[in-house]
């Protein structure tokens, strides 16, 4: 085996090996910025704007309204 396809087997390996870990990290522990509610609304989303009049609305308030909850 030459030093190209030693250097290319090397580098396959360690690429596939952090992919591996950082795809079981994510799916073992997410961090905090991909967790969500049980609406699935992600914790930190950003409010939206009524359309009707332009204020901000709480997405979490939207979406328990659209799932039949009622805006509380």
């Amino acid at each position: 085996m030459n030093s190209a396809k030693l250097q290319m087997l090397v580098f396959s390996l360690l690429t596939a090996i952090v992919t591996v870990a950082g795809l079981a990290y994510i799916f073992l522990d997410p961090p905090a910025y991909l967790r969500s509610t049980r609406e699935g609304v992600p914790y930190f989303t950003p409010p939206v704007a009524n359309p009707v009049d332009g204020k901000p609305l709480d997405l979490n308030m939207l979406a328990r309204h659209f799932e039949g909850g009622g805006a509380k």
